[in-house]
């Protein structure tokens, strides 16, 4: 098996492994990347109290039994939460669901339209290219070269 087979075989292993999760979900489990540990409170309050207490307590017991958080402990009466899934592996996943529900796969499709709308700089193209030029991380790592976008 080849470097690249082995390496996207790791990758969707581990995608495998972590939960789907809603945009509500996911924004939520931002708030506790971005704060470390937080209770539903502190979360409901980053959001700026929409939607309901309720609901944001809720949609951390839905991401508990999904496996994408775990109690930390109790404070008072509430329980604090933190992660249980890490944010480079989430944002994997999510981006990979992305391109293959929108461009079969393929991020050069991605690039291009992010191009086109004005998102990318000269500084985000140096180091993508930096990136996937000769000497950059995907280089290094022994993956297959793309074609460069014009």
């Amino acid at each position: 098996m080849s470097v690249t087979a082995a390496a996207k075989d790791t990758e969707i292993a581990m995608a495998l492994s972590l939960p789907d999760l809603s945009r509500f979900e996911m924004e939520c489990l931002r708030r506790l990347w971005t704060r470390g540990e937080a209770s539903a409170r502190d979360i409901h309050a980053d959001l700026g109290g929409t939607p309901s207490y309720s609901t944001v307590r809720k949609i951390i017991e839905r991401l508990e039994a999904k496996g994408a958080v775990r109690r930390a402990r109790m404070e008072g009466n509430a329980w604090v939460y933190r992660a249980a899934v890490r944010p480079e592996g989430m944002i994997r996943k999510e981006i990979r669901q992305f391109l293959n529900l929108l461009f079969d796969g393929s991020a050069a499709p991605l690039v291009q339209h992010l191009a086109e709308m004005d998102a990318l700089t000269v500084e985000d193209l140096r180091v993508l290219e930096k990136l996937v030029g000769p000497g950059g991380r995907r280089a290094a790592r022994g993956r297959a070269k793309r074609k460069r976008l014009p």
